[in-house]
């Protein structure tokens, strides 16, 4: 059975809450997968799109956006990274500081994004996040040079999310941030490198405690497990269970699962994996969950004539 065929032949909640038809979830959930296949590519970012997408919801919220509005956003949010698909691994997971040559490709991505996404049918429910959320207020951010007014708020929005969970994930040249740090150097660029408006309402949230559910996860409820030589890096999914066994992809080292008092750990085996233990498989289960929260506010009829608007123009 194709992927997508499961959004539509299965009892699912996005059924339920949205009037929306089956082809429309399944070009939804066509969306996110093909952001999920990016990510998959790089070990140390698990969970980032989710994070990005969450926290841009949570943003979106506190600054009074409507429900249609912050379900677009979180959208944007698990898309925005699409470009770097383009992208070579020798550059994406290269590990020391990249040079002004590599940093130009890395530029790229989201012009590459922007490319990709044109030809889907619901491009435009997330174009903007996708090929304009590193534009900068002062006007030096990228592709376009945008400042100010004119960077679209989901974009600023999606910016500042993506840069704050930058900061405070693990990497292989650094480990996390601490919120608190985080937050100051966001405080510190805000109306420069980052939308002022979206810093003040992020450092807010983080004040109130409303971030820490989504630090360090890769889906609600579902804590990063932690290499002992890569950091927190090892994603676990809804279908997890004792006794799996589970592969670092930076490393290869192998992993069984085991239950305890605070739920699943990873536990090193002393073996290592091989290349088809360390395939990622697609995570049906987050992107139906994200898929059914977005359709439960988009309206269909938005749906329909962003569908409707490229069929006119195919």
């Amino acid at each position: 059975m194709r992927f997508f065929d499961r959004f539509a032949r299965r009892p699912a909640a996005s059924h339920a809450l949205s009037p929306h038809s089956d082809g429309q979830t399944q070009l939804l959930a066509s969306l996110l997968a093909m952001a999920w296949f990016v990510e998959a590519r790089d070990p140390y970012t698990g969970g980032h799109l989710w994070r990005v997408s969450r926290y841009a919801q949570l943003l979106a919220k506190a600054l009074g956006l409507a429900p249609a509005e912050v379900a677009r956003i979180g959208l944007g949010g698990f898309l925005h990274d699409l470009g770097k698909i383009g992208v070579s691994d020798a550059i994406l997971r290269k590990t020391d500081r990249l040079t002004d040559e590599e940093y130009a490709v890395i530029k790229t991505h989201p012009a590459m994004g922007a490319r990709m996404l044109a030809g889907h049918p619901l491009a435009e429910l997330v174009m903007d996040a996708v090929r304009l959320h590193h534009e900068r207020p002062d006007g030096k951010g990228y592709p376009l040079g945008l400042a100010a007014s004119d960077i679209p708020q989901m974009a600023r929005i999606v910016g500042v999310c993506d840069a704050f969970d930058a900061m405070t994930s693990h990497r292989p040249y650094r480990s996390g941030m601490p919120l608190e740090k985080a937050l100051g150097i966001l405080g510190s660029e805000s109306g420069t490198q980052f939308d002022a408006q979206s810093v003040r309402a992020l450092i807010a949230l983080g004040e109130r405690g409303d971030l820490q559910h989504v630090m360090g996860h890769s889906a609600d409820g579902i804590p990063l497990q932690q290499c002992p030589a890569c950091g927190p890096t090892l994603v676990l999914t809804r279908r997890s269970v004792s006794g799996q066994l589970l592969y670092c992809r930076n490393c290869s080292t192998e992993f069984k699962l085991t239950a305890g008092a605070d739920g699943l750990r990873a536990t090193p085996t002393g073996n290592t994996g091989s290349a088809a233990d360390l395939t990622p498989e697609l995570d049906s289960d987050l992107i139906q969950e994200t898929v059914a929260l977005a359709v439960a506010e988009l309206p269909a009829d938005l749906i329909g004539k962003v569908d409707s608007a490229d069929s006119r123009t195919a």
